[in-house]
């Protein structure tokens, strides 16, 4: 008999961006020290209902997926001339550049390296609602030389007067062009000099008018991870229905512990090994080797999720991406498997852009549905209920995945209220059981 799981109706995420009156000037190469900041959800404060906003991410999610699977295949297909990077993230972050700081929202991006923010004066840009950085007023900015190393690192860069001009796409034909950097930011109390970034003078498209910029989090050399030469960050992200501020830190900050009282930390915390695609070195891939549902082993070939040598397959873990997407012949098994266990009608209106959901009965309270693990090379991750079933007011539960052909995606839904820590000394991610809210 199946094991089952108390899930709740639930709201859509909204956090709340921190701030700080106080910064303290952080070497980039102390490894003693750390920052923390707040992660604000992009459409927190819209106004929007919670279907709006379910369908709104899944819209986006769509999207970054299709360019997530054009980066793993640019450099393994020779008819794919110009680089194409993720883009849009589902989470902002908020942060300061400049000297005195000004103070700006930037999307956060696993899935890319480039840190930018638009720059005065714009030849183009979008609407944000800070003021746009103007380096004229910082006494920390510089410009950066053509041979610098963060220049070379630049998939598409040129040379004008010495200084190092750089262009970044995207794919939904979101662009920035300006030139590279470096300035002091602020993460939360923590001022660090000397960070490379792209001042953009030519932004175009609509893809980030959440915020003012983008933070890329990436594995490659442009990437604030890579900058900072501090291989361990983590993030939490809160449970959907909560008001309360995700989290994202680095350095000492990352304490690889759960807010649980009750429970053992130590028998929690799930470890399993990153993966590296040559033609993809930037993104987190992980070995995904199975999928329990229920008591059900689903007959899934392992191979489903292999990483192969062209770039296609895998599983890589992302934060810009709302829900998880896995290959569609495994998705299929999936929600076969459900139907089967879970005892309320299909819905069959797909008004809510997801591939699988069920009618509630008009007195539904709660509802039972069968756990979930993702079996991950070394870690068994057994998901919370909420983790991946959407209850929505209009009476429908829905699976919070969908199929995907070339590529998987675990999204962020999967990982809400789970401490995600990047190491890159051990090559790992682990996962730990936290009630994000109270870090």
């Amino acid at each position: 008999m199946s094991s089952y799981l108390l899930i709740l109706a639930l709201l859509v995420l909204f956090v709340s961006p921190h701030v700080s009156t106080s910064r303290t000037l952080l070497d980039r190469h102390d490894a003693k020290m750390g920052f923390r900041v707040a992660l604000n959800h992009v459409d927190s404060g819209g106004n929007f209902t919670k279907l709006e906003l379910l369908q709104r991410a899944m819209k986006r999610g769509k999207k970054r997926m299709h360019r997530l699977y054009a980066m793993a295949l640019a450099k393994s297909d020779p008819s794919i001339e110009s680089p194409i990077h993720a883009g849009n993230g589902e989470f902002l972050m908020e942060l300061a550049i400049g000297t005195p700081p000004s103070s700006y929202s930037a999307i956060l991006d696993t899935g890319s390296d480039l840190i930018w923010t638009q720059c005065k004066p714009c030849k183009q840009c979008f609407n944000q609602k800070t003021p746009i950085f103007d380096p004229k007023k910082s006494s920390s900015f510089s410009k950066l030389p053509c041979a610098s190393d963060l220049c070379t690192a630049l998939p598409l860069s040129s040379c004008s007067v010495g200084n190092c001009e750089y262009l970044y796409t995207y794919g939904d034909y979101s662009s920035t062009q300006g030139i590279m950097a470096t300035e002091t930011f602020t993460f939360g109390d923590v001022s660090v000099p000397k960070v490379g970034f792209g001042c953009g003078l030519d932004n175009e498209g609509g893809g980030f008018n959440q915020g003012g910029g983008l933070v890329g989090l990436g594995r490659g050399p442009l990437s604030l991870v890579s900058q900072l030469d501090e291989p361990k960050f983590s993030y939490c992200l809160t449970s959907i229905d909560s008001t309360k501020s995700s989290t994202l830190s680095f350095g000492s900050l990352v304490n690889v512990t759960s807010a649980n009282d009750d429970d053992d930390s130590n028998s929690i915390i799930k470890t399993t090994p990153l993966i590296k695609s040559p033609s993809s070195p930037s993104f987190y891939y992980l070995n995904l080797e199975g999928i329990t549902v229920g008591d059900t082993v689903l007959p899934i070939n392992k191979s489903t999720f292999a990483l192969k040598g062209d770039g296609t397959g895998g599983m890589i873990i992302d934060s810009g991406t709302t829900i998880t997407y896995i290959e569609e012949s495994a998705f299929d098994i999936v929600k076969k498997e459900f139907i089967n266990q879970v005892k309320l009608p299909v819905d069959e209106s797909n008004d809510t852009g997801l591939d699988l959901c069920f009618t509630l009965p008009s007195d539904a309270r709660n509802i039972e549905v069968p756990k979930m693990i993702f079996h991950f090379d070394g870690a068994d991750l057994d998901l919370p209920g909420e983790n991946y079933i959407i209850a929505d007011q209009s009476g429908v539960a829905c699976l919070a995945m969908g199929g995907s052909n070339g590529m998987s995606i675990f999204g962020n839904i999967q990982q809400q209220n789970i401490l995600v820590v990047h190491d890159l000394v051990q090559e790992t991610i682990s996962f730990v059981p936290t009630k994000c809210d109270q870090l």
